[in-house]
């Protein structure tokens, strides 16, 4: 088929074809774009938190209303800790300040040197004095967990101590000494100035969010700290259950608590599903609008491109009876109004290819997004073509059914 009598109908009558075109290209730019936030939101929030079995491990912060001393708290977490434990399902017990995950949390900046006038970098500080990486199953890459003899019982309200040793994640490691293939032995400073506190390095562990779980490479940027704290009216503990038994235990834990004590505590319980599913609920309901626009814009553009054709048809019923009498066939006609159609898309996706690397460059520089992979756009344009051939395709087989004497008749 010829594609200049094609062509010139179109140049003839450009309003539509060009309204057309525009909204092809409109949807593209924003549907190659949207699809693309969706998958990095996706991928974001499918990362591995550094726990081993998040669906087994849960939260159990106790706030106890009345005040006590430094000697009453340590005994008490002694005895909530023995008391957990003692509860059936119960594969281990951590003391801990802070989890992953949830949004909320204690972040401190770390030096290189006590004279850096500003922090070589912010990490998150989970302090415990027992094993959290064997209560999260988090993964060693190399060193070793703490050791008895390195673990400070500090009173928060009136002692000035502070451990020596601490393990850091891989992430970390690199981003403080990235020439360096092992992160043993290195010193670190947690603060900055004169009263900075030295650390030194004694494990690494592959992985381990931070409670913001940023966007950023900042969500592994995390410490341990082998330390006892007291001086807060509450304390956290972090539980790894048996599989399977983590709803049971999270009952009988509170249970067990509050039998620990005759004075009135507060209880909270989370599990790290619970976590991950509040710290991505955003992202979760930006990823369904988006997905729920694109659909909006597809079923648009198809409606538009329907309409079109099936004006065309009636404006030409005539001249296609004319060209059935002439002894032009049913594909002819069919094939016809497809090609017509496939030009206009066609149009339409050049200028939503450039539509939509400009809005992506847009987003980069304001909102630090990925730039855009030519997969999304391929992807796009592909989706684009095959819509127009369906959605015309209809219009297209009713012009090309209509009878030649029917289609002459005067009106």
């Amino acid at each position: 088929m010829q594609l200049h009598p094609i062509l010139s109908a179109l140049l003839r009558n450009k309003t539509g074809p060009l309204l057309v075109a525009v909204q092809v290209a409109l949807s593209l730019a924003i549907l190659a774009n949207a699809l693309h936030i969706v998958q990095v939101r996706q991928a974001v929030a499918s990362r591995p938190s550094g726990l081993a079995s998040e669906a087994d491990i849960f939260s159990l912060k106790v706030r106890h209303l009345e005040p006590r001393n430094h000697q009453a708290q340590l005994d008490e977490q002694q005895r909530e800790t023995a008391a957990l434990r003692a509860v059936a399902g119960v594969q281990s017990v951590a003391y801990t300040t802070q989890m992953p995950l949830s949004r909320s949390g204690n972040y401190s900046g770390l030096s290189l040197d006590r004279k850096q006038l500003t922090s070589s970098v912010s990490a998150s500080t989970y302090y415990s004095p027992d094993s959290l990486i064997h209560t999260w199953g988090l993964q060693l890459h190399e060193g070793r967990d703490f050791q008895p003899g390195e673990i400070p019982e500090i009173d928060t309200q009136t002692s000035q101590d502070f451990p020596h040793s601490v393990i850091i994640t891989r992430q970390l490691g690199q981003k403080l000494w990235p020439d360096s293939s092992t992160y043993l032995g290195k010193t670190l400073y947690y603060g900055g100035g004169a009263s900075a506190k030295e650390l030194r390095v004694v494990g690494v562990v592959a992985r381990l969010q931070t409670p913001g779980a940023q966007i950023t490479e900042q969500a592994d940027f995390s410490v341990l700290l082998p330390t006892r704290l007291t001086g807060e009216d509450s304390s956290t503990y972090t539980v790894r259950t048996e599989p399977g038994q983590r709803e049971r235990v999270m009952k009988e834990a509170e249970s067990a608590i509050r039998k620990t004590t005759a004075t009135p505590v507060i209880t909270r319980l989370q599990s790290v599903s619970e976590l991950r599913r509040d710290r991505y609920r955003a992202d979760q309901a930006l990823a369904w609008m988006l997905v729920t626009v694109s659909v909006l814009l597809l079923l648009i553009t198809a409606s538009g491109i329907v309409g079109m054709a099936s004006l065309w048809v009636t404006q030409r019923r005539k001249q296609i009876g004319v060209r059935r009498a002439l002894g032009a066939r049913r594909s002819d006609i069919l094939r016809y109004f497809i090609t017509e159609n496939l030009l206009i898309t066609s149009a339409g996706v050049a200028a939503g290819v450039l539509l939509a690397l400009a809005l992506n460059q847009l987003l980069v520089s304001q909102l630090e997004m990925q730039r855009l992979p030519a997969g999304y756009l391929l992807a796009g344009a592909t989706l684009l073509w095959a819509l127009g051939v369906a959605a015309v395709y209809g219009p297209a087989w009713r012009a090309a059914s209509i009878s030649p004497a029917t289609a002459t008749r005067s009106t």
